[in-house]
Order: structure tokens, then C-alpha cells, then sequence
């Protein structure tokens, strides 16, 4: 079974420094009949104006992905992290017993627009850690690249949950396919351009909730950009 979740009917929130795109329930964002999707909780697309940000706040018991499409991201915690986020880098912090941490966008003159994703671990109470890796377009390109990943597999980044990430970028006649597990759900978020996911067509901000399904397959990309969630039901 495959649901559009269409972009237009996430919520939304306009904060002047902030505007934010809610796939899911968040903040002042409340729809029961979206309160996430397997273990995935949290898929906020997010732009910051120039010389603005988060302030320092606090997390626990969550694993915090960041994904970069323009601009870059200043992130700074108190465990010792100071770093910045491009696009192509993926940023994964866990919150164990607890983190704090700010991001800011130091430019002056252009938006940061990236993807703030939350995902429930399977073990609480851990130690807070982050991590940072680089992944070059030529690898995501007509493929699935997996960038996150409970065993660090491929030069993932290592998340303590049951859930892995694959990135890819597709135009023209590039396509791929995945092989599902029916008894587990998946979850495709299209970032940018248009993308075919089993035959539906995405635009921008669009994605689809599978289940129940044994394959995955994306076609007659437009300069897309996808993420492709595989997780616990």
C-alpha cells in the first residue's frame, strides 16, 4: 500500500527568521492522524534567514539527523562539537541522557534550507555523541546511497535505531529499485525536483508512505533529489 503525504497539506509555520515545513505533528503543528511514521518522528524542512538560528536548547533520547540542500548549518554542543554542515555532509546527533546544542546560519546574504529529521532509538540513556560525514553527489547519482545506518555500513553514519537512510539523486532515464521488507515501513521524501515512486508521481516536499510492499522503485526523475526511510513498524 502506498499514501501520498503532498506537501501542500503539511503544516506550517512562519517565525520571520524561520519558516518551516511539518511533515509530521510538531511544536504548534498537532494532527493525530500524523504523529509520525514507523519510528521516524520528525521530518521538518527548515530555512533560516541569513544571521539567524536556533539558540542553545536542549534533546534526549532521540537521534537527530541534519541534511544540508543549500547554505550551511554552524552547529555547536556541550560535549566539545563545533562544526559546519554543507550540503552533502550528513549530521547525526544522539541525544542519549542528554545534549545541548545551537545552529545558526553565519551567512549574511543567503537562506540555509535543510532537513531536520527525528528518529525514536532503540536504546535510551546513552551516551550524547555526534557525527559527520561527506557524501559526494557522484555517489548518490541514479542510486541509493546509504548514508545512516545502525552498523556504520558503507561509511554511514551510525544511528542507535532501527532504521536506515539512503540519499539519491535521478534525471532523465536514471532509476532504481529496493528490495523491501513487507513486514517494515518505508518512507520517501522527495526534496526537490520530480521523482516516480512505484508508478506516483512526486513534486517537491511530496512523499509516500509504503507498506505492506516488497519493492521500491523510483523513475522519470527531474533533477530529484529523494531520501528513502527504511524502519520499524
Amino acid at each position: 500500500m502506498l499514501t501520498l503525504r503532498l506537501s501542500a497539506e503539511r503544516g506550517y509555520a512562519d517565525h520571520g527568521w524561520l519558516k518551516s515545513y511539518h511533515s509530521f505533528s510538531f511544536a504548534g503543528y498537532h494532527d493525530p492522524a500524523h504523529m509520525g511514521f514507523g519510528n521516524l518522528r520528525v521530518i521538518n524542512e527548515d530555512r533560516i534567514a541569513p544571521g539567524t538560528g536556533f539558540g542553545t536548547h536542549s534533546h534526549r533520547d532521540m537521534e537527530i539527523i541534519s541534511y544540508v540542500m543549500s547554505g550551511a548549518i554552524g552547529h555547536k554542543d556541550n560535549i566539545g562539537n563545533g562544526a559546519s554542515i554543507p550540503p552533502g555532509d550528513v549530521q547525526r546527533m544522539s541525544a542519549g541522557r542528554g545534549i545541548s546544542h545551537s545552529e545558526f546560519n553565519h551567512s549574511q546574504d543567503s537562506v540555509t534550507h535543510f532537513l531536520q529529521i527525528w528518529i525514536q532509538p532503540n536504546v535510551t540513556g546513552i551516551e550524547p555523541g555526534y557525527e559527520q560525514k561527506s557524501f559526494a553527489d557522484a555517489d548518490k547519482r541514479g542510486k541509493l546511497r546509504l548514508v545512516a545506518s545502525p552498523d556504520g555500513a558503507l561509511g554511514s553514519v551510525t544511528v542507535h535505531a532501527d532504521a536506515r537512510l539512503y540519499a539519491g539523486l535521478f534525471d532523465g532515464l536514471e532509476a532504481a529499485s529496493l528490495v523491501l521488507d513487507p513486514k517494515r515501513k518505508t518512507y520517501v521524501q522527495l526534496i526537490r525536483g520530480e521523482l516516480h515512486v512505484n508508478g506516483q508521481r512526486l513534486q517537491a516536499g511530496d512523499a509516500a508512505k509504503l507498506e505492506a510492499e516488497s519493492v521500491l522503485n523510483l523513475t522519470k526523475g527531474q533533477d530529484a533529489e529523494v531520501l528513502v526511510f527504511d524502519l520499524s513498524a
